[in-house]
């Protein structure tokens, strides 16, 4: 009955504000009274708290047009949230800076706008834009949450934990924060805390029994919960320190290791940075007895752009002389059809926690949870948030993050990115692509040449870039993606992907 009658009452708001706003004539006025503006608030937060967003941000929008500064204000923060939620990021950090130029000493907007810059995927500027906010209020949970973020993408679990559990006790009821720290627990492989951290989260969501978003976080967690007393990612007592070095082979542009899984023979892995979790065909996990779980979301480069997958625990993995048990992964079930290769089996060593050196030219791959400091021709900040991504400059000066995936093969750049350079406007400079990625064929990929892009002291003049449509991965990991740097960029050195110091080295083979 409480469902019946809100749904009267937001049909009541919505007549009343058609009434206010148009004419006798029947067109539409530009602006709306300050009441009108303030039923078009009042609709828009009721619809934000009920987890409508697609209709929240429309009503806040509405909003907007007003000449009553404090109500086109309150409007555009609503406009900002809703399309956070909306993976509407460039919308989102464009209405943030517009409240940000209106109250720039509000603590509260500057920790906004440091989330839409995070969602932009700027992690460096949202970081000291959280810490403007700090500096006026201490106390402001939403920036003291994304100084937690923000250490956990730098490998700082403990402090990152720290923090985001003091933004907990400031404000207990943001799902967010409980989600962050679900997050946390996750990192630090300690899966028990993480369900209940989730299952905190799924209870504060505005419509957890019907929200797709809460059914595959009730999936995540009995994921965890299976786990009872085991311990993820176990290795071999006084193992944990040790380095790995195992002998690859190139096939493809891609590095393939020897593996074991549950004690089979030996099988080709792809070593793949660019994924989550080690990954393996429905054929794999039948032969090797992996079961499925439960169902979660991944998304990749393709047509499909989110798909299911099945989530399991491999009982033991072993890779040279590297040997875990309880080791999570993804099984590609149901698997992609009419694609010109079959799907492959693939793992990341930063998946499991450990750093890794890649020597192409010796075909040396070396992992650890302590590299040595090497010598090195370049250093990246480096930032694993879900996935490894270092920042480069497109074109002069638009800032965009690319992720480092060691199982693709070209450097690209995100269709989002292309349009915020006005670089593919001339349809004569694209060149079609038949581009496969792990969600199949992207049909919108294409070549576009003349493109000069940096990283740090890297510099790349007038290169061909591939143009994917990265949309999916960046709805799925909550920021955006600007490219991909793969086997082409990475392939000329030495690389070291340090979690401990979040840096990649980069150091030239001769």
């Amino acid at each position: 009955m409480r469902t019946l009658v809100t749904s009267v009452f937001i049909v009541a708001m919505l007549f009343i504000v058609h009434a206010d706003v148009t004419s006798p004539s029947g067109s539409v006025e530009p602006q709306f009274s300050s009441d009108s503006a303030e039923i078009q608030l009042q609709l828009g937060n009721l619809l934000f708290d009920q987890g409508l967003f697609v209709e929240a941000l429309n009503a806040y929008q509405q909003a907007l047009n007003t000449t009553n500064l404090t109500h086109r204000n309150e409007a555009r923060l609503g406009v900002v949230q809703s399309a956070l939620r909306l993976a509407k990021f460039d919308l989102a950090r464009l209405e943030a800076e517009t409240l940000v130029k209106a109250e720039p000493r509000n603590s509260a907007v500057l920790a906004m706008y440091a989330d839409t810059l995070w969602a932009s995927g700027f992690f460096d500027v949202s970081e000291s834009t959280y810490r403007d906010a700090l500096s006026i209020q201490p106390q402001q949970a939403r920036a003291i949450h994304g100084i937690a973020r923000s250490l956990m993408s730098r490998n700082q679990l403990d402090n990152a934990m720290a923090e985001a559990q003091k933004a907990l006790r400031l404000t207990p009821t943001d799902a967010e924060i409980h989600h962050t720290i679900g997050a946390i627990y996750e990192r630090m492989h300690r899966f028990k805390e993480a369900a209940v951290a989730y299952r905190e989260y799924v209870n504060l969501l505005p419509n957890k029994g019907y929200s797709l978003k809460a059914a595959w976080s009730r999936a995540q967690i009995r994921f965890l919960q299976s786990f009872g007393g085991r311990t993820p990612y176990q290795m071999e007592r006084g193992a944990s320190d040790a380095l790995y070095t195992l002998d690859f082979d190139l096939v493809d542009h891609k590095i393939m290791v020897d593996a074991r899984i549950n004690g089979r023979q030996m099988e080709d892995l792809v070593v793949d940075t660019g994924a989550e979790s080690i990954t393996i065909t429905g054929q794999m996990a039948r032969q090797a007895g992996v079961n499925p779980i439960a169902y979660t979301l991944t998304a990749g480069v393709g047509r499909f752009g989110i798909r299911g997958l099945q989530l399991a625990r491999i009982n033991s993995l072993e890779i040279g002389t590297l040997k875990l048990r309880n080791v999570p992964c993804l099984i590609k079930s149901p698997p992609l059809r009419n694609l010109p290769t079959k799907e492959t089996e693939s793992f990341s060593p930063l998946a499991l926690g450990l750093s890794m050196i890649i020597d192409y030219k010796t075909q040396k791959l070396t992992i650890g949870r302590h590299l040595p400091v090497e010598p090195f021709d370049f250093e990246l900040p480096l930032r694993l948030y879900r996935l490894a991504t270092v920042q480069g400059i497109v074109g002069h000066d638009y800032l965009a993050n690319f992720v480092i995936d060691t199982g693709g093969e070209v450097i690209s750049i995100s269709e989002s990115t292309v349009s915020a350079l006005g670089a593919g406007a001339d349809n004569r400079r694209q060149i079609p692509l038949k581009v496969y990625g792990t969600s199949g064929w992207d049909q919108s990929a294409f070549l576009l040449p003349g493109i000069d892009l940096s990283f740090d002291a890297i510099q790349y003049t007038n290169i061909p870039v591939v143009v994917l449509n990265l949309d999916a991965p960046s709805v799925l990991l909550g920021y955006k993606l600007g490219g991909i740097v793969g086997y082409e960029f990475l392939s000329k050195y030495r690389v070291v992907i340090d979690l401990e110091r979040s840096v990649l080295r980069l150091k030239q083979l001769t």
